[in-house]
């Protein structure tokens, strides 16, 4: 959700009876000061800030976070580290990170933790390789000490609730605010969504083992394409002894850089990284925030007043 779940969105988000994040992706410490305090003046309502592990000033992005008095910080992309953890905690804002199994669950709950979510690789962006059907399966009946947060393919009320009898606390959902009305992205952007089914948004595909590549599922176009060629391209070179493995990884790695802003800002649908969730099938109008998330409420509570009366 980087560029796009900013200031406006997360404030409406927070506005409207949910949680918004603010998603730091790759900002510097004065750029997230900034987007927090103008966030700050959009609600008076609580907001949370995602920072990136592997982020090279994670450290100084936590303590812009406590002195904005941030009251909850999401550590993704990888296992929080111990200094970061620590800061967090001791700062006195609460601690939430992502788990894509059971016994990391539980590592990070005695480290401290105080909320996880679980993502299923039916999510956009970056993922991991297990489906939110499995990961909560394994995860949410054996745990009980903090609250668990699903995300990954969810686009309707009555799969949220499902989660919740499961065990789980809360829903983060990207891809349908993503393509509402107050998301900053290009209409270019909110009209591919609005146009696309669940099996166009696909994970990036790796040629050759040797050179990993990061799966990130988006919705495929000529950018797509182009990277297959440019791997295939790279991957040729390498074996004629033009280019080192380390360049050779590199040079694929650069390929999508800047392009999901090119694709989220500028609207270059065709060549800019289109990040998006499965559950993109079921975006079929922009929509304002509030209204997505009473929709979703109204399904919920639709599914449990057709159940009837219980009989015991």
């Amino acid at each position: 959700m980087s560029w796009v779940s900013e200031r406006h969105l997360v404030a409406a988000i927070s506005n409207a009876g949910g949680f918004g994040v603010i998603a730091c992706g790759a900002m510097p410490p004065a750029l997230l000061e900034a987007e927090i305090a103008a966030t700050q003046g959009l609600t008076d309502k609580p907001f949370g800030v995602n920072l990136i592990t592997m982020h090279p000033q994670l450290d100084e992005l936590v303590q812009v976070c406590l002195r904005a008095k941030v009251g909850h910080v999401v550590l993704a992309g990888g296992i929080p580290p111990g200094p970061a953890l620590r800061a967090v905690k001791d700062g006195g804002a609460k601690l939430i990170a992502f788990t894509p199994a059971l016994v990391l669950a539980k590592r990070f709950i005695k480290s401290g933790v105080d909320a996880l979510v679980i993502e299923g690789s039916e999510a956009g962006g970056h993922i991991g390789p297990v489906s939110l059907t499995v990961l909560a399966q394994e995860i949410l009946p054996h745990i009980r000490d903090v609250p668990i947060f699903v995300a990954g393919g969810l686009g309707r009320g009555e799969a949220i609730l499902s989660y919740l009898e499961m065990g789980a606390s809360g829903a983060q959902l990207g891809t349908r605010f993503a393509a509402s009305v107050e998301s900053i992205a290009h209409e270019n952007f909110k009209k591919a969504f609005v146009r696309a089914a669940a099996r166009d948004a696909l994970p990036s595909i790796q040629l050759d083992e040797r050179f990993p590549v990061i799966p990130v599922r988006g919705l495929v176009n000529a950018g797509t394409k182009q990277f297959l060629a440019h791997q295939a391209a790279t991957l040729a070179r390498f074996q004629s002894g033009e280019l080192s493995k380390e360049a050779a990884q590199l040079d694929i790695e650069h390929f999508w850089a800047g392009a999901l802003r090119r694709a989220v800002i500028d609207g270059d649908v065709e060549n800019g990284s289109m990040m998006a969730g499965q559950s993109v099938g079921l975006v079929t109008s922009v929509q304002g925030v509030a209204d997505i998330i009473e929709e979703l409420c109204a399904q919920a509570a639709a599914a449990i007043a057709a159940r009837g009366p219980w009989e015991g």
